[in-house]
């Protein structure tokens, strides 16, 4: 009984450990595109080291985890986790991979890096950890939309019904 006690709490604390990624963001970034996509928004796609760094830990705890962010930025943009752990039980060997791949694409040199990009995954604007809370935050990654978003994503998102993804 003792063991079949035993491997149920591991596996509950196997599954838990994979849950890293928090609510309202996606680890998945194909997924993401695509809802990118449907729902022409920008994506903010964040790499951090959840465990280590402590400027991601401080743009978590200022910032992401706040309801100023989590209220306005899932309506505005697609949000992306991807996380670079050093407890590799963090994430799966796969997102691991996968991660590190996009890292590499992307030229990725320190934690946190938010970039801001299109749903074909083109980079419009790159930023990481600022002081002042969630608020300026928000307007921050919201001037970066408004000023540096290509015309030609601006003018996706116009066309009616692409915020619903009816044709």
């Amino acid at each position: 009984m003792k063991q079949i006690l035993f491997v149920f709490a591991a596996a509950a604390l196997a599954a838990s450990a994979f849950a890293a990624v928090p609510k309202g963001w996606t680890d998945d970034f194909e997924a993401a595109q695509k809802r990118a996509a449907k729902e022409a928004k920008p994506m903010l796609v964040l790499f951090t080291g959840s465990d280590w760094c402590i400027w991601c830990k401080r743009l978590e705890g200022e910032v992401f985890s706040q309801e100023a962010f989590s209220k306005a930025i899932p309506k505005e943009m697609v949000a992306v986790f991807l996380d670079f752990p050093s407890d590799e039980s963090l994430v799966t060997p796969a997102r691991r991979m996968k991660n590190e791949w996009l890292g590499r694409i992307y030229g990725i040199r320190g934690y946190p890096t938010v970039l801001l990009m299109d749903a074909k995954g083109e980079v419009f604007a790159k930023t990481g950890y600022r002081p002042g809370g969630a608020e300026p935050y928000v307007e921050h990654l919201r001037q970066l939309v408004a000023e540096k978003m290509p015309k030609s994503a601006k003018a996706e998102a116009a066309k009616p019904g692409a915020r619903t993804g009816a044709k």
